[in-house]
C-alpha cells in the first residue's frame, strides 16, 4: 500500500513538473523569431558596461547572435572558447559574433577575463531580448536562454537558426555555413 502511494505521488510530481516546464518555456506568449523575419532590434550592455545595438551592424556586417544558458559552465565555456579560437576566421568573413545570456555584467566580465574572450557578451538580465527571440526558459526557478544561434544578414533579416548544437563544434559548423559549405543543422525555417 505504501509503495503504491509513493509511486502515485512520484507520477503526479513528474507529470506536474513536465507540465510546468512545458508551460514555462512559452509562458510569456512570445512568438519565436523565424528565418526570413527581421531580427528584433535591441540595445544591451556588454561585459564592460558598453551598450551594443544590433542595428549598428545593419548594412555592412553579418551577425552571429548566439544565446547560451550560463557563464562559466562546461558547455557554455566550450562554445565561447570555440568562438574565441576561430574569431579571425569570422572576422575574415565580415561576421560579428555576439553572445547573450541572462547573466549580469559582472558575471560576463569575469567569464570573459577568465577565458580571454575576444567578443562581446551581452547581459539580458530582464530577459527582454531572450523573450523577443523566443529562447527564454525557466527550469525549477532557474531562468536561462536556450542555446540557440541566429545568423542575421547585413539587411537585418534572420538567415538561419541553429537550435541543436554541439557547443564544442558549433563555431566550426557556423563557419562552414557562412562560407557556403554544407553543414548538418537542426534549424528552423
Amino acid at each position: 500500500m505504501r509503495t503504491a502511494a509513493l509511486v502515485g505521488l512520484a507520477v503526479v510530481l513528474l507529470v506536474g513538473f513536465a507540465w510546468g516546464w512545458a508551460r514555462s518555456a512559452r509562458a510569456d506568449g512570445a512568438v519565436p523569431a523565424r528565418v526570413g523575419q527581421f531580427a528584433p532590434d535591441f540595445t544591451l550592455k556588454d561585459q564592460n558596461g558598453r551598450p551594443v545595438t544590433l542595428s549598428e551592424f545593419r548594412g555592412n556586417r553579418t551577425v552571429v547572435l548566439y544565446f547560451y544558458p550560463k557563464d562559466d559552465t562546461p558547455g557554455c565555456t566550450k562554445e565561447a572558447c570555440s568562438f574565441r579560437d576561430d574569431m579571425a576566421r569570422f572576422e575574415a568573413l565580415n561576421v560579428r559574433v555576439l553572445g547573450v545570456s541572462v547573466d549580469g555584467i559582472e558575471s560576463h566580465r569575469a567569464f570573459a577575463e577568465k577565458y580571454r574572450l575576444n567578443f562581446p557578451l551581452l547581459s539580458d538580465e530582464d530577459h527582454r531580448v531572450s523573450l523577443a527571440y523566443g529562447v527564454f526558459s525557466r527550469l525549477v526557478g532557474f531562468a536561462y536562454a536556450k542555446r540557440t544561434t541566429f545568423v542575421i544578414g547585413p539587411d537585418g533579416a534572420i538567415r538561419q537558426i541553429f537550435t541543436d548544437v554541439d557547443p564544442k563544434q558549433h563555431a566550426v559548423d557556423l563557419l562552414k555555413y557562412l562560407s557556403g559549405s554544407p553543414v548538418q543543422t537542426s534549424s528552423e525555417g
